[in-house]
């Protein structure tokens, strides 16, 4: 049974107790009243009409459970949130519903600071192997007199992937083909911006510089923005320092190592993780 009160004969004690939606609360009216033109003000200042249940506790038709924070934001001015907190959409309602005003606005700042942090938190994962081929050419000597000559090419490739298209981005203005025609920079695959796939081979010394440039080989260099200087990725271990390098810069942390996590620059797979 709910009791019906007059706003004009209704009398205010401390402590006040308070039945949200079957949720008992007691705290004190200086409390209740700390922001007059909200509702909870005008509701214990004798401006609105209360209910009260059959125990004598005024009675509010809300969310109970959710109310904990709304009265505990009353009491320090402070929005403490547990870390696995889910109900933002419900709270947020129901601090609209009570017309709490610094509340609705710190409500508004801690999500936008947690849209932030989930737009930042992303994970990075590069795989790097490497595939040798032994090539025979003929080399020149003169008019008459050609040499056989054999060389083994070291062709390098290495699978990136990152949930953050930003940080792919990154890579492909740091990294950069170097051709016959220039520099070129890598591509994240089509219709896959969160992947890019680098493919290079360092030029053996006993390759001249044409059949290296008519076999399709690149080399890759690497310049960290904001550097202008580029560097020759040498192979795989060089490149598994660069992405170290570049990751640490963007906030990232090592998260998984393989083969050996003792060995992390000869490794073939690598993790990384950014909260």
């Amino acid at each position: 049974m709910l009791n019906s009160n007059n706003p004009d004969k209704t009398e205010f004690q401390d402590p006040v107790s308070i039945n949200v939606g079957g949720q008992i609360y007691t705290t004190t009216l200086s409390t209740l009243t700390r922001f007059q033109d909200s509702m909870l003000g005008a509701m214990f200042r004798g401006k609105l009409p209360l209910l009260k249940d059959r125990k004598g506790n005024f009675f509010i038709d809300r969310d109970g459970k959710v109310f904990r924070h709304i009265l505990n934001y009353l009491r320090s001015s402070s929005l403490d949130l547990p870390r696995d907190f889910s109900e933002m959409q419900l709270l947020k309602r129901e601090a609209d519903f009570y017309q709490i005003g610094p509340l609705l606005e710190e409500l508004a700042q801690h999500e936008s600071g947690f849209l932030q942090a989930a737009g930042r938190s992303a994970v990075l994962t590069a795989d790097v192997s490497c595939q040798a081929r032994t090539l025979h050419f003929n080399l020149k000597r003169s008019p008459e007199n050609f040499e056989l000559f054999s060389c083994t090419v070291q062709i390098y490739t290495a699978n990136v992937f990152c949930t953050s298209r930003a940080v792919v981005e990154l890579l492909c203005r740091s990294f950069s083909y170097q051709t016959p025609e220039g520099a070129v920079p890598p591509q994240a695959e089509e219709g896959q911006p969160n992947y890019l796939r680098l493919q290079w081979t360092p030029r053996p010394a006993e390759m001249p510089v044409e059949l290296f440039n008519k076999q399709g080989y690149r080399r890759l260099t690497v310049a960290p923005v904001p550097s202008t200087e580029s560097t020759v990725v040498q192979d795989a271990r060089s490149f598994v320092e660069w992405m170290l390098q570049l990751a640490l810069a963007e906030g990232f942390r090592v998260d998984s190592v393989f083969p050996d996590s003792s060995d992390i620059l000869n490794c073939v797979s690598l993790r990384f993780v950014r909260y």
